[in-house]
């Protein structure tokens, strides 16, 4: 009877938004995988580990997203709150281990078996991702842009999250960091289970109500920025450190600005109360304006349809790029593999960044990251918010393919790792920032580029598919690049392992890094020029919807 009743509630429109907001809390949460610079030095001076063999533990964290494919599979099959449950246990496993042995609490663990554990940890934010993209992105059909990057936007904040909240409250220590690894996940997936559901009217808002979500979405989208500046404020001015009243004041305050998208879906409650009070004294002038009603909304459905119906096809016939495809239709495309690669080249080499970012510091004379870190996470925020919004806002206007806006992202990330590797004063701030914005239009652009080209009904497995981009990149650019040239640099210490200082350890690895962007670039533009009739296509579904909702206003 619960179940009845909160599935009923997701079909309403402040239901979906309601699931929106607890999917927004997850992603809150779900960034804990690109938080490892946070404690790898710990890792390996208690280990006593080489950097090939730090990056081997960052590369097992990856490839933990690797069996996302299990994620993908199960998201047509199970609901999404077993997915949540999943996931989060998952992560208290394998961060529970980590912590017990940065804390001391346990002797270190064999090498392989600390590969395990960061495997699970990493594993577990595939299950929490494709649980809130896959649900939200059904649910909100017509505005997958902005869906993917408001989602990606606080996956982006939430390593800035974590880092700061842990420097106020335990002054960055490695323990207790790993410990809100695997407590804070557990217990926001507990409320999304609740409330996070498939609306039953998944078709998503009537055109009618498409200019208010677009509002919401401002207002979310507002709120979100502003708990990215007040996170980068913190970590400007160093107001969120030191422990005592200050730090608490700080956790306080950001704790409420988490909490204020809730007001969207309160509001819209409020509004279908009052609502449905008028309408109960005012059944008979409804039922008589019903009919005037109805045309415009029918065609505003028509014209939202157009881009999910179907040409006829001849037995056998493949589906064309905007339709529905098959796993097997999705892999034998090449505008998929287009994509796929591209993808490596973006993301694969901003792991790579994110994965060393402890070390880099050092070998450039900084002994706290944490800055570099957070900055990360923070600019990766306004990347993925900002392309989300302006490529979907340019697909209305111009029918600009989606895809154009990766090519932009790897010309400046390619720019960024030459800066790097000139290590100039500043260069690591403005790497950092550069590479986050960067790796934030990369996912931000491509979660709803795979569901315009290739379509929804297999939407979570082919995302997990892109997302073995992760692991792969992490191994190649981060496992190998950087790792194998920086012990090639480094030179042995007495307690094991090896270090290195100056700006030759990393300098080779950063060059390569941008002509595999220069390679990203122009298979984003291949993409671009395939995929533009898809785009005209879902601009002018767009542009009939908007005539529809004017006639209505009229």
């Amino acid at each position: 009877m619960v179940a009845a009743a909160l599935d009923a509630m997701a079909g309403t429109r402040w239901g979906r938004w309601l699931g929106l907001v607890t999917a927004v809390w997850v992603q809150c949460i779900s960034g804990n995988n690109y938080t490892f610079s946070n404690y790898s030095h710990a890792l390996k001076t208690l280990m006593g580990l080489t950097q090939l063999q730090l990056n081997g533990l960052s590369v097992a964290k990856d490839v933990g997203k690797a069996f996302g494919l299990l994620a993908g599979l199960a998201s047509d099959r199970v609901p999404t709150w077993l997915l949540l449950a999943i996931g989060s246990l998952e992560g208290l496993l394998g961060y529970g281990a980590q912590w017990m042995v940065v804390s001391g609490t346990v002797a270190p663990l064999p090498y392989w078996q600390m590969c395990v554990f960061l495997c699970l940890g990493g594993n577990s934010t595939t299950w929490m991702n494709t649980a809130v993209l896959v649900t939200c992105i059904r649910n909100f059909r017509r505005s997958r842009g902005p869906v993917s990057g408001l989602l990606k936007g606080y996956v982006g904040l939430s390593t800035a999250i974590f880092t700061d909240t842990c420097s106020a409250l335990f002054a960055d220590d490695p323990a207790s960091f790993l410990v809100m690894l695997a407590v804070m996940p557990a217990a926001v997936c507990a409320l999304a289970m609740v409330f996070l559901r498939e609306g039953l009217a998944a078709g998503g808002a009537a055109a009618g109500d498409e200019e208010d979500d677009g509002r919401c979405f401002a207002a979310i989208n507002s709120l979100a920025v502003a708990i990215a500046l007040y996170l980068l404020a913190a970590d400007l001015t160093g107001l969120g450190g030191g422990g005592g009243v200050v730090s608490a004041v700080f956790v306080a305050v950001l704790l409420v600005l988490l909490a204020s998208p809730a007001t969207v879906p309160a509001l819209l409650a409020w509004k279908s109360w009052v609502r449905t009070r008028k309408a109960a004294n005012s059944d008979l002038e409804e039922a008589d304006s019903l009919p005037a009603a109805a045309a415009p909304l029918l065609l505003a459905a028509k014209a939202a349809g157009r881009t999910e119906e179907e040409e006829a096809r001849a037995p056998g016939e493949r589906p064309r790029l905007g339709e529905e495809h098959t796993i097997a239709q999705a892999l034998t495309s090449l505008d998929f593999w287009l994509m796929f690669a591209s993808f490596l080249m973006g993301v694969g080499t901003g792991l790579a960044v994110m994965n060393n970012l402890g070390q880099m510091g050092v070998a450039m004379g900084y002994v706290d990251v944490s800055l570099f870190v957070s900055m990360t996470s923070i600019w990766g925020f306004f990347g993925r918010i900002a392309s989300g919004t302006i490529s979907e806002h340019f697909i209305k206007t111009r029918a600009i393919p989606r895809p154009l806006w990766n090519a932009a992202s790897q010309v400046l990330m390619a720019i960024g790792y030459i800066v790097m590797a000139l290590a100039m004063p500043g260069s690591l701030f403005i790497g950092s920032v550069v590479v986050g914005i960067c790796y934030g239009v990369r996912l931000a652009v491509t979660v709803p580029t795979a569901s315009e080209l290739f379509g929804l009904k297999y939407y979570g497995l082919i995302y997990n598919i892109l997302i073995l981009n992760l692991p792969l990149g992490s191994f190649l650019f981060s496992g190998l690049l950087a790792g194998l040239l920086y012990d090639a640099e480094a030179t042995a210490v007495p307690s094991g392992g090896n270090t290195c200082v100056g700006a030759h350890c990393y300098r080779l690895v950063f060059l390569i890094m941008a002509l595999a962007c220069v390679v990203g670039f122009g298979l984003d533009v291949l993409l671009c020029v395939r995929t533009k009739r898809v785009y005209a296509k879902i601009h002018e579904s767009k542009r009939l919807s908007r005539s529809a909702v004017a006639q209505r206003v009229g």
